[in-house]
């Protein structure tokens, strides 16, 4: 079975993924979304890495937007 999975870099912004998704924190904690969208951070600035916490807008980060496509093989 294979799944497609989107990420798309907003301009200015995170990285915003929809689903469910299972990762390790830099602090090798292991957590898991909730199945809504989400969004990761892309200016390192947030307090609660690696989600977004709205830091890029008080840091004025720019970055162009994007769209990166992934597919997993189970």
């Amino acid at each position: 079975m294979s799944e497609r999975i989107e990420i798309k870099a907003s301009k200015n912004g995170p990285y915003l993924i929809a689903g469910t998704a299972t990762f390790t924190d830099a602090e090798g904690k292991v957590k898991q979304t909730d199945g809504k969208m989400f969004a990761l951070c892309r200016c390192g600035q947030s307090a609660n890495k690696p989600f977004c916490d709205g830091s890029h807008k008080r840091v004025n980060f720019e970055t162009p937007e994007g769209v990166i496509s992934l597919s997993v093989i189970e």
